[in-house]
């Protein structure tokens, strides 16, 4: 089947009926529905018929003739690395960025794996055939994807390991002819239950136990799966109210795998911690997510950027240099991320399997100072609105008898209350609400802890070429 529709998504994901619970209770009826996931799906869905209305974002499949979707297009030329680049943004563009799990970053993902395939290869179980149909099947049926690849914050200490009898962090307890069972849970499965499948791939502790060296992915209904909400952030149904928390508020879950049966069919990796290393290692899964996360996060830039200048006009503070200086902190940022990208695909080279996979180190750079930069763009925020970010009036406010007062004493110089308290409003939910802080972790930490990344950036980085040239410009001095 083509690239799917808005209504096929929601109309998908309410017939899974996946468990989930929020708030105390179990979800029943149409998930779309449900007030915590409304905005979210339908938002969610606006990207589909983007992607079947819009030229450039589907692409011929090579095996059943049908339109898909761009987001799973394997890269082989730089030009296809451009195109994939533009539909992500195109994408992002529906909702400022602020949608960091919509569906083209899992996408990517499982296209990375799969053009990887022969590392899952297992001389007893088809693993790596495993993955290449569930990355064939998800491209013609336009499947959407949840991942978890973190486990519980029990104890963070280096020398922690947990014991055998109480399950916390899920592993695989046990097996038969048909298939393996996972028993405990996994953190942060953002859109978790509205989506059709959940990816699962080893976390760090694959290599200290092989119950926990294992991957696979299951439909979001499957058995003995559940997923627990953290609080809806969408507290009202008010655009007007809560501009972005209304719309793209993706709950994140606790993942409870109660006994889960996973057939052999669905598994890519089982009790083989040197092919859990590899999975991340010599696959392109970094440099490709790394990209499409950054062309996302350009667009959120830009965004944030107009914000901040329709604050700057609104109440007419552009004059002073410390606002100039603000504003131009935001473009730098937003041109430093935007060389970044466009060089990962400049320097960008075939990988071993055949993929043109984009240079990393540009890719990780820009991923490092995101982490530092998110925050300040929100702090800059805080700082140009003030005291006006707090005096944020409700929708219902200005239906009510003192509508009068508020566009009297709401009013800006350049724009009336309504308007004014519209922006603002909007700078709040990115710079200061629960949907709005949220974000702020979530930019920071989107691949993992930043300082390890620069670790690893120490570690890996060559710098023989500039050691080199120290040494010979001394020797010829």
């Amino acid at each position: 089947m083509p690239a799917i529709s808005g209504k096929e998504y929601i109309d998908r994901i309410n017939h899974n009926h996946a468990e989930i619970w929020i708030e105390g209770k179990q979800v029943s009826g149409n998930i779309s529905e449900h007030p915590a996931f409304a905005g979210v799906m339908k938002s969610q869905a606006k990207l589909f018929d983007l992607q079947v209305s819009m030229n450039n974002m589907t692409y011929t499949s090579p095996t059943s003739g049908n339109q898909v979707g761009v987001s799973f297009l394997e890269p082989k030329t730089k030009e296809d690395l451009a195109i994939r680049r533009e539909m992500v943004q195109n994408w992002a563009r529906t909702s400022a960025g602020m949608l960091g799990r919509s569906p083209d970053y899992m996408n990517t993902a499982v296209m990375a794996f799969a053009a990887a395939a022969p590392i899952f290869s297992d001389s007893s179980k088809l693993f790596d055939q495993n993955l290449r149909k569930l990355y064939e099947d998800a491209r013609e049926r336009d499947l959407t994807f949840t991942h978890t690849f973190i486990n519980p914050q029990v104890n963070r200490s280096q020398a922690y390991t947990e014991d055998s009898v109480n399950v916390i962090s899920a592993k695989t307890v046990r097996q038969n002819e048909d298939g393996i069972f996972i028993k405990g849970a996994r953190l942060l499965a953002t859109q978790g239950g509205i989506t059709d499948e959940i990816l699962v791939f080893p976390t760090h502790m694959a290599s200290i136990n092989k119950d926990f060296a294992y991957a696979f992915s299951i439909p979001s209904n499957t058995s003995g799966l559940r997923f627990l909400c953290r609080e809806s952030f969408r507290y009202k149904d008010s655009q007007f109210d809560h501009p972005l928390g209304s719309r793209f508020d993706e709950i994140d879950t606790i993942v409870v795998f109660d006994d889960v049966f996973v057939p052999w069919e669905r598994v890519f990796c089982y009790q083989n911690p040197e092919s859990s290393y590899r999975i991340f290692s010599e696959s392109s899964f970094y440099p490709l997510v790394g990209h499409q996360v950054t062309a996302r996060r350009v667009v959120k830039t830009e965004f944030i950027l107009g914000v901040a200048q329709m604050l700057v006009d609104t109440i007419n503070v552009g004059e002073y240099q410390h606002i100039q200086e603000k504003i131009s902190e935001i473009i730098v940022g937003l041109e430093t991320i935007k060389a970044l990208l466009l060089a990962s695909e400049v320097n960008a080279k075939l990988d071993q399997w055949g993929t043109m996979t984009p240079d990393f180190t540009p890719l990780g750079t820009a991923i490092i100072s995101y982490s530092r930069l998110y925050p300040r763009l929100c702090e800059i925020l805080q700082q140009i609105g003030a005291s006006g970010l707090v005096s944020i009036p409700g929708e219902a406010d200005f239906s009510s008898e003192i509508k009068g007062d508020l566009d009297q004493y709401l009013q800006a110089a350049n724009a009336n209350a309504f308007d004014r308290v519209t922006l603002f409003r909007l700078a709040w939910d990115i710079s200061m609400s629960a949907f709005g802080t949220r974000q702020s972790l979530y930019e920071r930490y989107f691949f993992g802890d930043p300082v390890k990344m620069a670790s690893n950036v120490y570690q890996t980085y060559h710098r023989e070429h500039s050691i080199g040239f120290v040494k010979e410009f001394l020797n010829n001095h």
